[in-house]
């Protein structure tokens, strides 16, 4: 379970809160640029390649669903192809960035386990919103993607793009 917890964290799931130091002048803290509030779903190829590897033993991921709330609390829901259910939970934390729309985030998650998470995310407003989003766990020897560095970033790109989970907005 541990495995599961640590890949999960690492990539994604869904830890969403971006920490600012006084030193960024660039920056601001933003309650929700390009709102990330709501509900999204990945499933099929949207699902991060690398989550797939990780899940391989229970099928890979069938899908992720996210919700980020008002309160900056969030809760994760992923069903592996086998049907095991992972529900994850914590509070996030939004930097928007003066580097276009891709914007900083922290996840501060709170079950299944207690555990950090630092990435990025980026909404796209068409016609059904979408997201990308990158996030890896705060281990002390990961490395996240910035605004600045951009997706395919995380650890120096060692993991090019399979790190990069795209999201499709339900609610």
């Amino acid at each position: 379970m541990k495995k599961l917890t640590y890949a999960v964290m690492m990539l994604l799931t869904l830890g969403v809160m971006a920490a600012c130091s006084e030193s960024d002048d660039d920056e601001k803290t933003a309650t929700t640029p390009a709102s990330i509030e709501g509900t999204w779903l990945s499933t099929g190829t949207n699902v991060a390649p690398l989550l797939n590897a990780i899940f391989v033993s229970l099928g890979g991921v069938d899908s992720i669903t996210a919700v980020f709330n008002a309160d900056k609390s969030y809760t994760v829901k992923q069903v592996n192809k086998n049907k095991l259910v992972i529900n994850y939970a914590g509070t996030y934390v939004i930097t928007k960035s003066s580097t276009g729309n891709v914007h900083k985030i922290l996840l501060n998650q709170t079950a299944p386990s207690a555990a950090t998470s630092l990435g990025i995310y980026e909404i796209f407003d068409v016609a059904v919103d979408s997201m990308k989003y990158e996030v890896v766990l705060d281990n002390g020897t990961n490395v996240p993607p910035t605004p600045a560095t951009g997706f395919g970033s995380t650890n120096g790109g060692a993991f090019g793009t399979t790190n990069v989970q795209k999201y499709v907005r339900v609610k």
